[in-house]
Order: C-alpha cells, then sequence, then structure tokens
C-alpha cells in the first residue's frame, strides 16, 4: 500500500454535498486518503428529501470500474447506493476480477421514511453475490432486518443475534448500527471471527444527520489501510463522525436535515 491510501467509492450521487460520492471524498480527503469515485446513479436530492432518480447502465458502472482500477488500484473500497441487481452483478464481478484489500458495503436498502429502495431480486442479489464478496457490512436495524426477513431489533440482545445471522450470510464482518433505539448513548455491535463487541458513543443531538451512514462507512474504508484490525478503524471512523455530528450545526446548509460537518478538525 502506498503512503496516502487510495480509497473508490462507488455510489449515488448528492447535489446538495451531505451523502453519495460526495460525502464519500469529503471523508476520504478529511482522513488523508486519496478518494476515487465510481457513480452508480444521478439522484436529485437536498436536505429535505429525493425527488428523483436516474440510474447508469450497469454495462457502464462496469466499463467506469475497469478504466479506472486497470490503472490505479484501490487499496480500499467503499460500496453505497446500488439501485438493481445487474448493478450489484457488475460490482461483484469487478471485485473478483481486482480484487481490493479491503471492501466496506453500505447496503443502502430502506430510506429515512421507512420506504424500502430496492426491489425484491436486488435485495435477493445483494444478499447472494455482494455480502460473501466484501470484508464488512454497515446495516443500520431496518436494513439488517430487511437483509434477514426478520423484524428490526429492539434491544442490544437482539442486535448481537441479527449481526451474528448476517455474518452467516457470508458477511466477513458485520457492523450493526444502533441508533434507531432509544437512549443517551448510541451502541453499535461489531461482528467479527473472534467474536461479538459492543461500541458505543454519546448521541448526539442535532437535526443534521444528512449523510451519517455515508460517512461512516467511508471513514472506515479510508482509516482500515492503517490499522492492524476493523475493530480499530471503526473505532476511529466513529470518533470522527462523533465529532463531525458536534460541529454539524455550524455550517447551515440547507432547510431540512443538513449534513454533518465533515472537516471539523480542518476549517
Amino acid at each position: 500500500m502506498s503512503a496516502v491510501p487510495k480509497v473508490l467509492s462507488i455510489a449515488g450521487t448528492d447535489p446538495s454535498g451531505g451523502a453519495g460520492i460526495q460525502a464519500d471524498l469529503k471523508t476520504f480527503s478529511a482522513l488523508g486518503a486519496y478518494g476515487m469515485t465510481v457513480v452508480t446513479a444521478l439522484v436529485a436530492q437536498t436536505t429535505t428529501g429525493v425527488t428523483g432518480i436516474h440510474e447508469v447502465p450497469a454495462a457502464f458502472v462496469a466499463q467506469q470500474l475497469d478504466t479506472l482500477l486497470t490503472d490505479v488500484p484501490a487499496d480500499a473500497v467503499k460500496i453505497g447506493m446500488l439501485g438493481n441487481a445487474a448493478l450489484i452483478k457488475a460490482v461483484a464481478a469487478a471485485l473478483d476480477t481486482y480484487r481490493p484489500a479491503y471492501v466496506v458495503l453500505d447496503p443502502v436498502m430502506v430510506a429515512k421514511s421507512g420506504d424500502r429502495l430496492l426491489p425484491a431480486d436486488a435485495v435477493a442479489a445483494l444478499r447472494e453475490t455482494l455480502l460473501p464478496r466484501v470484508d464488512l457490512i454497515t446495516p443500520n436495524l431496518p436494513e439488517a432486518a430487511d437483509l434477514l426477513g426478520e423484524e428490526p431489533a429492539g434491544s442490544l440482545a437482539e442486535m448481537h443475534g441479527q449481526a451474528q445471522r448476517l455474518r452467516a450470510l457470508g458477511a466477513r464482518q458485520v457492523l450493526l448500527k444502533g441508533g434507531h433505539l432509544d437512549g443517551e448513548t448510541c451502541v453499535d455491535v461489531l461482528a467479527t471471527p473472534e467474536g461479538t463487541i459492543e461500541l458505543a458513543a454519546p448521541r448526539v443531538h442535532t437535526k443534521n444527520t444528512h449523510g451519517t451512514g455515508c460517512t461512516l462507512s467511508s471513514a472506515i474504508a479510508a482509516l482500515r489501510p492503517r490499522h492492524d484490525d476493523w475493530a480499530g478503524a471503526v473505532r476511529a471512523a466513529k470518533t470522527y463522525l462523533t465529532e463531525a455530528l458536534r460541529a454539524a450545526d455550524s455550517l447551515h446548509v440547507g432547510s431540512g436535515h443538513g449534513p454533518v460537518h465533515h472537516f471539523h478538525a480542518i476549517w
């Protein structure tokens, strides 16, 4: 690996800059990684919601991946929005061909409104084709439930069980995010081949939470090449996100749920 990790985001766009590949690039830069992108969808959205999605054809996503990775191998990959089964299969094929050392999948499946974003065949492709090819998945509670065909976990004990069942589906490591549970402390569950641990962080009271999932998964991908294990990278990424949330109110972006402050330590 080079001194500066080269990290690839495979995801959709966000014109407001708070989520998607824009958030990923900001996160990579803030954490000292060189960011690259392959676009899977053009999304019309801002802090108040999404008004349209234009998916990039799977063949052109594959062309982007081949063109980039034959010239610039990625030290780590973060995968975000993949809107259909063909896109999922194209990305899976590229992972088989280029075999990046670290792959983080943020399974963008359920909107904040509770609406499912993926058709049933895409969920099946994500579960059966992509999960066995990635190193870490970072679902929230509704996404984990959707992957498992269960109700969302309502307690830490249930989170431990679901994280292990997700590993049984083929994911090597699972970071099950517990932010949907109540309490002043947000506890995530990290399941690895060595066991399951709880990672706690204080709940930050702010409405500006747009792009938190994108930012966390991108931070893990940027940090993993410089940490000895996944637990160390996840802890460092959670610390970064907590501080980005604490500084979010200073940005004053949009009239809805604004973005986190990716450059809180620099500006």
